[in-house]
């Protein structure tokens, strides 16, 4: 009978590893009161079943790092923030595949007699969240030959040094290893050059684009082209685009100049530095973005993100807590040529 939290938790922790991989409930399993959690948990387990073998993958094993961000002790009860960093190795076609990822999870703990019980489990799923500072003139996407040449600077506002780009902003090739490359350096973290957002999907992918070489479009106007200033006179200056995944979706799915990108059918068809979108509820607002970083055994594409920092995960995202049945995507060739 355990008469520490601590303990409790610890199991908790240790059950969390051990069924991402192994869908039998552990003999020492904690008791959890939270039948929506335990509801959704048994659906996702099962799913995950599915999944693997539709996907024609094995699991191997999970390993599972835990940091405690926050705990609040009150009488008879403990409310705890945990993150967890999570290495997940799956086997496909006889080759091993490790994908990584940022989960939190905020865990209430009550006493109960001699032993505490976990009464409430709360998933942090970030990349369902509303996008922050969204107004209606995101919707507006104006086409780049229709900008004034007047908003558009002889010189790229970013400074390249940052990223390691070359000086010259001539058409150039797109350099894809190079946008993979920053993608795997910073998906566990945030370049201190750029804001950090609390929804920062589409800033990360931007910042990937443009270690790629993808060229800025500064229009001066918050709502058209694609384009990033930092801080200015202590004001936050970005377009919509490079920010909010439903404007970038739709920069890319109009702009015919500067970063161009081609709609394409089939994750197949995409390679590695091209983007996909992600629409959770089927109704044409796109919340999440993703840039492909890699490629399973049987071709399909692994992607990394923020916001649920994520690094060679499956496109498809079946996984997540924001999938739905209704989710669509968008995928995006980016020209290989500026």
């Amino acid at each position: 009978m355990r008469k520490d939290w601590k303990s409790a938790l610890y199991s908790y922790v240790n059950q969390f590893n051990r069924t991402e991989v192994d869908y039998r409930q552990p003999a020492d399993q904690v008791v959890v009161t939270d039948l929506d959690h335990v509801m959704r948990k048994s659906t996702r387990m099962h799913m995950l079943k599915e999944w693997y073998q539709a996907r024609e993958s094995t699991p191997l094993r999970n390993e599972t790092r835990t940091k405690l961000l926050r705990t609040r002790e009150g009488e008879g009860e403990v409310v705890v923030d945990l993150e967890f960093q999570t290495r997940r190795i799956y086997e496909k076609r006889h080759i091993a595949h490790v994908e990584e990822r940022l989960e939190q999870e905020r865990i209430t703990l009550n006493k109960d007699g001699d032993m505490w019980i976990i009464t409430r489990i709360e998933q942090n799923i970030p990349e369902r969240h509303p996008e922050e500072r969204r107004t209606e003139k995101e919707e507006i996407v104006t086409n780049p030959e229709q900008q004034t040449s007047e908003h558009i600077p002889s010189l790229p506002l970013l400074n390249t040094d940052v990223l390691g780009m070359p000086k010259s902003w001539r058409a150039k090739p797109y350099a894809r290893e190079r946008a993979v490359q920053y993608a795997d350096q910073w998906w566990n973290g945030n370049n201190p050059e750029f804001l950090a957002f609390e929804v920062d999907c589409t800033n990360y992918i931007s910042q990937c684009l443009v270690a790629g070489g993808g060229p800025i479009h500064y229009t001066g106007k918050r709502e058209t082209g694609w384009w990033y200033r930092g801080m200015v006179n202590n004001q936050e200056a970005w377009s919509y685009s490079w920010a909010v995944a439903n404007a970038l979706n739709n920069y890319l799915n109009h702009s015919d100049s500067y970063l161009q990108a081609v709609p394409v059918e089939r994750p197949t068809d995409l390679q590695l530095g091209d983007v996909i979108s992600y629409d959770w509820d089927g109704d044409g607002r796109f919340q999440h973005s993703a840039i492909v970083t890699a490629f399973d055994a049987g071709g399909m594409p692994l992607v990394n993100a923020h916001t649920t920092n994520s690094r060679h995960r499956y496109w498809d995202y079946r996984d997540s807590y924001a999938y739905t049945d209704r989710t669509q995507y968008r995928f995006f060739h980016i020209m290989d040529y500026f």
